[in-house]
């Protein structure tokens, strides 16, 4: 039996993703979207995407140097990442999974906080992050569920559907092509379509789940699996930062004012590893990663506001020079972070501390300090 290389089916006008900024660094029209942002707003999404990406590559390095245990890269994401969390406001919920650097630095997550989950020494109690951004999720698309949860509860509190569109939230949950093979993506899709909750399902399609390619899970794009479910969905140019946060800006608004969930389908390309771990050589050829450089995030960004004057190189020059202070800052911070006591970790269990708890933690005492100092 032969696996399936693609499908029959010849695209639609839709299957092409929203782009309002091409490759080229050129701006184009869509008739359903616009980002009516000015360019000192683009230079402020051009920042955050290179700094982002300062993070993961150091990140990168620090895991390779052996200090931490492993580090899933965003190389590539950063467009999708920046321009979806820049559409969001308080009191919006963000759900990410492991690899949304991005939202949590524009969330204001201090990055050597995320470094403490790989380096072992946190279990990401980050003292930084905000009340609105949940934990990241390892568990392949369990955060859908609890987004979806988190979704319901917002319509609860009556925050959803107000005359006043500055009273209204809805939450938005991050997760890859690969997460829609699981069940439980499915299955909050069914209960947000059932109760009309106030989720945008943010999918960062990067082509492959892990070594295998979408087109082995999926035989028409991904943003079309919502039209069964019975709610919309809209595939963007994951690369351009502008179309991704003009698109998101509607699903947001669509879901605070009670319409119900969307699918968005960021289409993009993971230019790194998997993770660390994995070595995605031995899985997809040369050729289609250069394709790919060419649509590069950050450069078509930087290249349009070059064009237009809104930066000049004095200004890169200043961005380098902050990403290499954060860069700096990231290397002292990971080798420095606490090593963690496990006897802390019995009072973190719950709210109040049971009596087995403690007797458990006393008999750890015991033993910890049956061992002499070397």
């Amino acid at each position: 039996m032969t696996e399936p290389t693609g499908t029959n089916r010849e695209p639609s006008v839709a299957d092409v993703p929203v782009q309002l900024l091409d490759p080229t660094g050129r701006r184009v029209d869509h008739p359903d979207f616009a980002f009516p942002g000015t360019d000192a707003e683009i230079a402020a999404h051009l920042r955050d995407m290179v700094l982002t990406r300062r993070i993961d590559t150091e990140a990168t390095a620090l895991q390779r140097k052996g200090e931490l245990g492993l580090w899933p890269p965003s190389l590539g994401h950063e467009a999708a990442q920046i321009g979806s969390v820049r559409a969001t406001r308080d009191p919006d919920l963000v759900v990410p999974y492991y690899r949304e650097h991005g939202v949590a630095w524009c969330k204001g997550v201090d990055p050597v906080d995320i470094l403490s989950t790989f380096r072992g020494t946190g279990s990401m109690d980050w003292p930084s992050r905000p009340d609105n951004l949940h934990l990241y999720s390892f568990v392949i698309g369990t955060q859908t569920l609890h987004a979806v949860g988190m979704a319901m509860a917002l319509q609860r509190d009556g925050l959803v559907g107000n005359d006043d569109p500055a009273a209204n939230a809805a939450a938005i949950v991050y997760f890859g092509d690969g997460s829609t093979s699981q069940g439980d993506v499915n299955e909050a899709f069914v209960f947000a379509a059932s109760c009309d909750a106030p989720v945008v399902f943010f999918c960062v399609n990067n082509q492959y789940a892990i070594s295998e390619p979408t087109v082995l899970q999926a035989r028409v794009p991904l943003y079309r699996r919502a039209q069964g479910f019975g709610f919309p969905g809209v595939r963007v140019d994951g690369n351009d930062v502008l179309a991704v946060q003009a698109v998101t800006e509607w699903a947001l608004d669509h879901a605070r004012r009670g319409l119900g969930p969307v699918l968005v389908e960021a289409y993009t390309y993971r230019m790194g590893a998997h993770t660390t771990s994995d070595d995605p050589t031995k899985y997809r050829l040369d050729a289609e990663v250069e394709e790919w450089l060419a649509k590069d995030p950050i450069e078509r960004v930087r290249t349009y506001l070059l064009a237009t004057g809104a930066i000049d190189q004095a200004w890169l020059d200043g961005l380098a020079a902050e990403s290499d202070a954060l860069a700096e800052r990231l290397r002292a911070g990971c080798v420095a972070l606490p090593e963690p006591d496990l006897a802390d970790y019995f009072g973190l269990v719950h709210a109040r501390t049971t009596e087995h708890l403690l007797a458990q933690r006393e008999a750890y005492l015991a033993y910890e300090s049956s061992f002499e100092e070397a």
